[in-house]
């Protein structure tokens, strides 16, 4: 698998991780099984995937939980362990970027987490109040101190990770982005690439609408795309649908490869709710997209 390095830091990790929010994600999802969701863990790392991307709001520290526990039966080393906190369970679960508050995050993810280094650690959510500079520095400290290695933010806002970044501390950002959300080109993409910023897209498979499965009377599923843009988004993946023949691939697969054949794109990290899903995810990191194969679908969802 290409490998890449995470911001300025000096973190290798390959181009296909894996989103870890079905696993021990009880407050999020319905039918989650703690023992499926080791399974997706172990399944993951058994095929070459190296970066488990999670977060506290994962079940509330239960998706942490599971992957320490799965963690016991490997090299450590060989793991690339991304997780984040902003919300405070003290209040309600607000979001709380005080530098006493990620000072305490860290610790606690490090506890559930059974290990004594995170490689990177993301502030979820900003908040309202701390200046995003204050809130990097206190990270900064911890990345000296050994117990993280690289710093991300999620969900900022331009101006947000600009204020943040004003010691440029900062090695990664994770945003909304897929071939059908694809404002973080021009939004955030520029700013990234000039300061050697990793970018990690989450919701890459747009919550299922591009693995193929869903037809055009599926559309009030998907409100947020109004009836035209849900048209060209169903004939787009039925053009799709042959170069993934051509493959002998998934939609899903075909949509991962572009994701990782992208210059701009560091770590794609779809979820999985069961270990098939990871092996049908892990196939992708095998497509070779050709130029043309990569410019065609490019076009095929401009507009988004």
């Amino acid at each position: 698998m290409q490998k890449i390095v995470i911001g300025n830091s000096d973190i290798k990790t390959g181009k296909l991780g894996l989103g870890t929010n079905k696993v021990g994600g009880h407050n999020l999802f319905s039918g989650l099984n703690d023992r499926a969701g080791a399974d997706v863990i172990t399944t993951a790392l058994d095929s070459g995937i190296q970066m488990l991307d999670t977060a506290y709001m994962y079940g509330l520290g239960q998706s942490e939980t599971i992957i320490g526990d799965v963690l016991r039966q490997y090299n450590r080393s060989d793991i690339i362990l991304a997780t984040k906190a902003a919300q405070d369970p003290d209040h309600d679960l607000t979001f709380n970027n005080d530098p006493e508050f990620l000072r305490r995050a860290v610790d606690q993810a490090l506890e559930r987490l059974k290990t004594d280094y995170i490689d990177i650690f993301y502030i979820h959510f900003p908040d309202d109040n701390t200046p995003k500079d204050k809130a990097v520095a206190a990270l900064s400290e911890l990345k000296a101190q050994g117990k993280i290695r690289a710093i991300g933010l999620s969900n900022f806002t331009l101006d947000q990770i600009k204020e943040a970044n004003v010691n440029h501390d900062i090695d990664i950002v994770e945003d909304h982005y897929s071939l059908v959300h694809r404002d973080a080109e021009q939004s955030l993409w520029p700013y990234l690439k000039a300061h050697h910023i990793t970018f990690v897209p989450y919701f890459p498979l747009a919550q299922g609408l591009l693995t193929g499965r869903y037809r055009q009377e599926d559309q009030p599923k998907f409100k947020q795309y109004p009836v035209a843009k849900y048209q060209h988004i169903m004939s787009a993946l039925e053009d799709l649908k042959t170069i993934a023949n051509q493959h002998a691939a998934t939609i899903a697969q075909v949509v991962l490869a572009w994701y990782m054949t992208n210059p701009d794109i560091g770590v794609v990290i779809p979820g999985a709710r069961d270990a098939q899903q990871v092996q049908d995810n892990a196939k992708a990191a095998l497509l070779t997209l050709t130029s043309d194969e990569y410019d065609d679908i490019d076009r095929l969802f401009q507009g988004f």
